[in-house]
């Protein structure tokens, strides 16, 4: 297996800076954070709406999921992650639509964007450009510009906490700046003692992780309570960066039905490897489900591996074991000696729409 404590094997499959990146992820969290305190709200959105949409793909919808989940028990109204052209038949003249696309040029979002202006929605663009920009800008539709040039699932910070600090502007949430400050300390002490490349494998918990998820099929299991999202983001990590197909599921509804599952094919299931996401904040029903499901697994002689969350506040929680699963997934890629940045299949892709 490879020597993940090797700096040589970084410097050969890492042909454009990965790692740099998301050792970045604390800072971006910061400039995020002054980039929201920045932006100026209109007052007319501050005001109280029966539904909140945040519309986007990919990079720019993970971090809408991720404080959909933070925001959940507290927010003044619901907020739905929209993945499509078109937006739910509720939205309406009480709703606010955050479109949300990192290039500005994301078809989907663009289309769901017209569809928003078309049932005269409150709409915020959050764009680092494109034409998402442009029709804001020509709409007179307030623009949070962040940062260009990054592949868009890591600009995880300027899409999640931007978001967070204009729904706090909206009164439908209170301010988190706190909250942001707690996360980006989090983040720092877990990638210097835990997670980075300078902490060796014996003590490194992201490298332990890719060592057993290696040649084997991931399945990532987290609770319904907060770290939904992080399952999300942990399995696109996984196909982006390490070129690896994984699963995952959500307690308790992984009890009602998936459990059973773990039974065949038998020769298959001796290549699944399970990382079950863990938080103090699990419903404490939940936690037992997870404890005796680690012991049926555990017993059909499946591997389970347990990550923990650190931190006092949700959102320090819920970037920790995110921030866990981007070094996972970049350390499994130098295993599958894959470059962890480009994603050739989603370029062909969109340059097939384009033609049509």
């Amino acid at each position: 297996m490879t020597n993940l404590d090797n700096p040589k094997i970084i410097k050969k499959y890492d042909k454009s800076n990965m790692l740099g990146l998301i050792e970045a992820l604390p800072a971006q969290c910061a400039d995020a954070k002054v980039i929201g305190a920045g932006f100026r709200l209109p007052e007319a959105f501050r005001s109280s709406y029966e539904s909140v949409v945040a519309t986007g793909l990919g990079g720019s919808a993970i971090g809408a999921d991720l404080i959909r989940s933070c925001i959940a028990d507290e927010a003044g109204a619901p907020l739905i992650v929209n993945r499509n052209y078109t937006l739910p038949d509720f939205v309406g003249s009480r709703s606010l639509v955050i479109a949300s696309s990192y290039s500005g040029n994301t078809e989907e979002t663009l289309s769901a964007y017209k569809d928003a202006r078309r049932r005269k929605a409150n709409v915020i663009a959050i764009t680092s450009g494109g034409r998402l920009k442009a029709l804001a800008e020509n709409d007179n539709i307030p623009v949070v510009i962040i940062p260009p040039g990054l592949p868009p699932r890591c600009a995880l910070g300027y899409s999640s906490l931007t978001l967070l600090m204009v729904l706090s502007k909206t009164g439908l949430v209170n301010n988190k700046s706190r909250d942001i400050d707690e996360t980006i300390e989090v983040l720092k002490s877990i990638r210097n003692q835990n997670l980075g490349p300078a902490v060796p494998k014996a003590k490194n918990f992201a490298k332990q992780i890719a060592a057993e998820l290696y040649k084997k099929f991931p399945v990532i299991y987290g609770g319904y309570d907060h770290t939904d999202s992080v399952v999300t983001r942990w399995r696109g990590q996984l196909s982006e960066n390490a070129k690896t197909l994984s699963s995952g599921h959500i307690f308790p509804e992984m009890n009602h039905n998936e459990i059973v599952g773990w039974q065949n094919p038998k020769e298959v299931l001796k290549n699944f490897v399970v990382v079950i996401l863990r938080d103090s904040g699990d419903h404490p029903r939940n936690s037992r489900r997870m404890d005796i499901t680690k012991k049926i697994l555990e017993h059909g002689k499946v591997k389970v591996i347990e990550a923990r969350s650190s931190g006092t506040g949700l959102l320090a929680r819920m970037f920790s074991l995110v921030y866990i699963g981007d070094f996972v997934s970049f350390y499994l890629s130098l295993l599958n000696r894959e470059d962890p940045t480009p994603v050739d299949r989603v370029t062909y892709l969109k340059e097939e729409l384009s033609k049509a």
